[in-house]
C-alpha cells in the first residue's frame, strides 16, 4: 500500500513537471510568434481593390489587362456563396460583400472571362440585395456613391443585374442625395472625400488633374490601390503605376485596401501591448519601433503627418517614452481644420479619440494647442447625439466602450492593472476594420496577444494573492488590528501598489509600499483623534531615539504597537535594501518618518490651539503630513535601479516629491473639506475661503485648487519625462507618476480611500482572475 501511494505521488509529481514544462514551452512559443509580428505587418487582400487594378488596360492593347495576375486572382478566390471579399465576414458587412462582388463581376465581364463566376456572383447579389436598406448594416466608406456607380458601369457592359426597379431607383437616389448634400457645403473635407472615392465617379468630365493634388510621395492617392488604379487609368501617371507595381511586388497577385500601414500598425501594437500589460516581454522590439518612428517624425514622413490618427498616436507614445517631440503639428488639426478634413468629413471618432489622448500629455505650460485640443475633442466625445460616434475604419461594436473608457479614465487616473483587465475584457481577437472594403491584420488583433496578456495577469494576481496574505498576517502579528480608532484599509493599501507595480520580481517594493500605506493610515488617525498629546509626543521621541527598550519607554499600549510596527518595518526595509542597493538605507527612511510625524504633531497643535495658519504655511506642512514620502521613498530603493546617496540627496528627487505631494494633499482636501470642517480640521479649501474674507465661495475655491493640481501634474510629468540633465533613473521617476495616478483614482469623485467607493475595482485587480475561454466566447457573441 505504501509503495502504491509513493508511486502515485511520484507519478503526480512527474505529471506536474511535464505540465509545467509544456506550459513554459507554449508561453515561450507565444512570445516568439508575437515578436515576429514586429518584423512584418500583415494585411488581408482586398477583392474590391484587386478588381480595380485588374480593370486597368494594357498600354499595348485596350483589349488586354495590364495586370492579368490580378484577374487570375479573382478567378481563383470567389467564396463558396458566390461572393468576393473577406472570408468569415461579419453579418453586418453584407453591403461590403455586395460592393466587392459587383466590382469583381465588372472586372471579369470587362475582359469577357469567368462566366460561371459571374453567374454565381449575380446570384449572390440577387439573394442579398435587400441588405442595402438595412440600417443596421455597417456600410463601407463611400458605399452610397460607389455601389450606384458600379451599377451604372454594369449597365454599360450589358450585365443584366438582378435588382428590381424600385431597389434600383432607391440606390440611384441615395447617390444623388449624397452628392447634393456634399456640393452644398463644398468643403475641403468633401472634396477630399470625392477624390478618395473617385473610382466611383464615371463622368468623363471629372477633373482628374485636380484630384491628383492628393497624390502622395509614394505615388498613391490616399494609400488606396483602388483610387490610384482609377487615376492611372485616366492619366497614365508613372508615379501611380510605380505605386501599384510596388504593392503587387509585395503582395503577389492581389492588393490590400490600404498600403502602407506599417507605421500605424506597429504603433498600434505598442499601444495595445501597453494597454494589455505585456510590454516588458518586448522591450527590444518596442524600442526599435520607437526609434524608427522618431526618425520618421524628424524627417516629416507623410505616413505620420497626413493622418491625424497616426500623428496623434506617434506623438503620445514617443513623448511618454522620453522622446523630444513638439506639439506643433497639432495646429493643422485644430477644431475647424479637422472638421474641414477628410477624417472630419467621415466623422471618424477613432481620430478624435487619438487626438484627445494626445492632448492629455501636456508637459509645457505654453502648450495651448493641446489644451484647446483637449477641450473640443472631449466635447465631441461626450455628446451622446454626436455624429462622431462611429469609426470610419472600424466596426462599431466597441465604440461606446472605447469612448467611455477614455473619458472615465484619463491618463493621469488610469491604473495599469485595471486598464489591463478592462482591455482584455474588450479585446476583439478577430477585429475587422473597414475602409472602402473590410480588412484584417494580425498585427492589430490576435489571439496569441490576448493569451499572453491573460497568462501574465493571472500569474501576477497569483503572486500578489500570496503577498496580500502575508500583509494580513503582518497586521495581526503587529497588533495593528487592535487599534480600534484606526481605519483598516489593508486591501486598499495593497491595491494602490498592486495596480501600478505588477512585475513579479519587485515583490519587496510592493510589500514595502503596502505596509507603509497601512502604517501611514494608522499614524494619520492617531494624530487626528486616536492619540492624546502625551502619546503623540512619546511616539516622536521614540522615533528620534530609535534604539530603545519598548517595554520601558512607551507611555501606552497604543504607542507601543505603533512604534513597534514602524520600527520593525523600517528595519526590514533596511535589510532588503542591502540586496538591491548594496547598503542599508534605514537612516534615510527614518528621517522621512520623523519629518512626517513632527509635521503631523504641528498640525494637531494648530487644531488644539485654534490657530489658523496662512495657506503657504499650511501647504508647506501639509505636503509632508500627507505622508507620500514614507510610502514612495522605500519603494524607490526596492524597485530595481541603484539609487546612490548622491542621487538620493540630489534636489531632483525633492522636485519630484513636491508636485506629487501637493497634488495628493489638494485632491484629498477637495473631497474631504466638508467633513473636516465639521471635525475642526484644517483644510486647503476652508483656509482659502477664510483668507478671502468671504469674497469667494467653496465652489470657486475648489476650481482654483483644481487649477493648481493641474499645473502641478503637468510639472510632475515634465520632470519624469525629462532626460536632459536628469540623474534619477526613469524607472524610479515613474513611481512618482504611478502614485499620482493612484491618488487621482482614490479622490476622483469622493474620498474613495476612506469610503468603500472602489471595492469592486480592488477585487477586480487583486482577487478576480481572467478566464481566456470566457473572453473568446464573449468576443464571438459581441463582435
Amino acid at each position: 500500500m505504501i509503495s502504491f501511494v509513493t508511486d502515485l505521488s511520484m507519478t503526480a509529481s512527474n505529471l506536474k513537471k511535464k505540465k509545467d514544462s509544456t506550459t513554459a514551452l507554449c508561453y515561450f512559443n507565444t512570445k516568439v510568434k508575437i515578436k515576429n509580428m514586429f518584423n512584418k505587418v500583415e494585411l488581408s487582400i482586398s477583392a474590391y481593390d484587386t478588381a480595380w487594378v485588374a480593370m486597368i488596360h494594357s498600354p499595348a492593347s485596350p483589349q488586354a489587362p495590364f495586370f492579368p495576375q490580378c484577374l487570375n486572382w479573382l478567378l481563383d478566390n470567389q467564396l463558396f456563396d458566390g461572393s468576393w471579399g473577406l472570408p468569415g465576414r461579419h453579418p453586418l458587412l453584407m453591403n461590403d460583400a455586395l460592393l466587392s462582388t459587383l466590382a469583381c463581376i465588372l472586372a471579369l465581364k470587362q475582359w469577357s472571362i469567368g462566366e460561371d463566376q459571374i453567374h454565381k456572383g449575380l446570384q449572390f447579389i440577387e439573394s442579398n440585395i435587400t441588405s442595402i436598406n438595412d440600417e443596421k448594416q455597417h456600410p463601407p466608406i463611400g458605399f452610397d456613391i460607389l455601389f450606384p456607380s458600379l451599377i451604372e458601369y454594369a449597365q454599360i457592359l450589358g450585365i443584366n443585374l438582378p435588382i428590381g426597379a424600385a431597389s434600383l431607383e432607391s440606390i440611384i437616389q441615395k447617390k444623388e442625395l449624397e452628392l447634393q448634400r456634399g456640393s452644398q457645403n463644398n468643403s475641403e473635407g468633401w472634396r477630399a472625400y470625392l477624390a478618395y472615392v473617385s473610382e466611383g465617379m464615371l463622368k468623363k468630365s471629372q477633373d482628374w488633374k485636380t484630384i491628383m493634388k492628393y497624390q502622395r510621395k509614394n505615388g498613391s492617392l490616399f494609400n488606396s490601390p483602388a483610387t490610384t488604379a482609377a487615376a492611372f487609368q485616366h492619366l497614365k501617371n508613372n508615379d501611380c503605376l510605380n505605386y501599384l507595381q510596388s504593392v503587387l511586388e509585395k503582395f503577389g497577385n492581389a492588393v490590400p485596401t490600404v498600403y502602407p500601414l506599417d507605421i500605424y500598425a506597429r504603433l498600434y501594437m505598442v499601444d495595445s501591448f501597453e494597454r494589455l500589460g505585456i510590454t516588458h516581454h518586448f522591450k527590444e522590439e518596442i524600442r526599435g519601433v520607437l526609434d524608427e518612428t522618431y526618425r520618421y517624425w524628424l524627417q516629416g514622413v507623410e505616413e505620420i503627418f497626413l493622418d491625424p490618427t497616426t500623428c496623434a498616436m506617434a506623438f503620445r507614445i514617443l513623448r511618454l517614452n522620453g522622446y523630444d517631440v513638439s506639439s506643433g503639428p497639432f495646429y493643422q488639426y485644430s477644431e475647424d481644420k479637422f472638421a474641414n478634413s477628410l477624417k472630419g468629413h467621415l466623422e471618424d471618432v477613432g481620430a478624435v479619440l487619438e487626438l484627445y489622448k494626445a492632448s492629455e500629455v501636456i508637459i509645457h505650460p505654453d502648450e495651448s494647442v493641446l489644451a484647446r485640443q483637449n477641450t473640443w475633442t472631449k466635447h465631441l466625445l461626450k455628446q451622446e447625439s454626436s455624429l462622431y460616434r462611429v469609426f470610419s475604419d472600424k466596426l462599431g461594436s466597441y465604440v461606446d466602450h472605447e469612448v467611455n473608457d477614455v473619458l472615465n479614465f484619463p491618463y493621469h487616473a488610469n491604473l495599469e492593472l485595471s486598464l489591463n483587465k478592462r482591455s482584455m475584457e474588450h479585446y476583439n481577437v478577430e477585429e475587422t476594420r473597414i475602409l472602402k472594403t473590410s480588412y484584417r491584420s494580425c498585427n492589430l488583433a490576435n489571439q496569441e496577444i490576448l493569451k499572453l496578456a491573460v497568462e501574465d495577469f493571472n500569474l501576477c494576481q497569483t503572486i500578489q494573492g500570496e503577498e496580500l496574505k502575508q500583509l494580513e498576517r503582518w497586521v495581526i502579528d503587529s497588533k495593528l488590528d487592535k487599534l480600534k480608532f484606526a481605519r483598516q484599509k489593508i486591501d486598499y493599501c495593497f491595491f494602490s501598489v498592486a495596480a501600478v507595480l505588477s512585475s513579479p520580481e519587485i515583490s519587496d517594493a510592493r510589500i514595502s509600499w503596502a505596509k507603509n500605506g497601512v502604517l501611514l493610515t494608522v499614524v494619520d488617525d492617531f494624530f487626528d483623534f486616536g492619540g492624546s498629546e502625551e502619546e503623540q509626543v512619546n511616539l516622536i521621541q521614540l522615533v528620534e531615539e530609535w534604539d530603545v527598550d519598548i517595554n520601558t519607554v512607551c507611555c501606552s499600549e497604543t504607542v507601543k504597537i505603533i512604534f513597534s510596527a514602524i520600527h520593525g518595518n523600517i528595519c526590514e526595509i533596511g535589510e532588503r535594501s542591502i540586496k538591491r542597493q548594496g547598503r542599508n538605507v534605514k537612516k534615510n527612511v527614518i528621517k522621512f518618518w520623523l519629518d512626517m510625524i513632527r509635521s503631523m504633531y504641528r498640525e494637531a497643535e494648530w487644531s488644539r490651539t485654534k490657530v489658523v495658519p496662512t495657506i503657504d504655511d499650511y501647504m508647506e506642512n501639509a505636503d509632508i503630513t500627507f505622508g507620500l514620502g514614507v510610502i514612495v521613498l522605500p519603494a524607490l530603493y526596492l524597485v530595481g535601479p541603484k539609487l546612490s546617496d548622491e542621487v538620493a540627496e540630489n534636489n531632483e528627487l525633492d522636485r519630484l516629491f513636491k508636485p506629487m505631494s501637493t497634488c495628493g494633499r489638494l485632491l484629498n482636501d477637495i473631497q474631504t473639506f466638508k467633513r473636516e470642517y465639521e471635525q475642526g480640521k484644517l483644510n486647503a479649501v476652508t483656509l482659502r475661503i477664510a483668507h478671502s474674507n468671504g469674497l469667494i465661495t467653496a465652489e470657486e475655491a475648489i476650481e482654483e485648487i483644481k487649477g493648481i493640481i493641474e499645473d502641478k501634474r503637468i510639472e510632475l510629468l515634465r520632470l519624469i519625462l525629462q532626460e536632459k540633465g536628469s540623474i534619477v533613473p526613469r524607472d524610479i521617476k515613474d513611481l512618482f507618476w504611478k502614485m499620482t495616478k493612484v491618488l487621482h483614482v482614490f479622490y476622483m469623485k469622493k474620498d474613495g480611500f476612506t469610503l468603500l467607493e472602489l471595492h469592486s475595482d480592488v477585487n477586480a485587480v487583486i482577487k478576480e482572475p481572467v478566464i481566456l475561454r470566457d473572453l473568446l466566447v464573449n468576443a464571438k457573441q459581441n463582435p
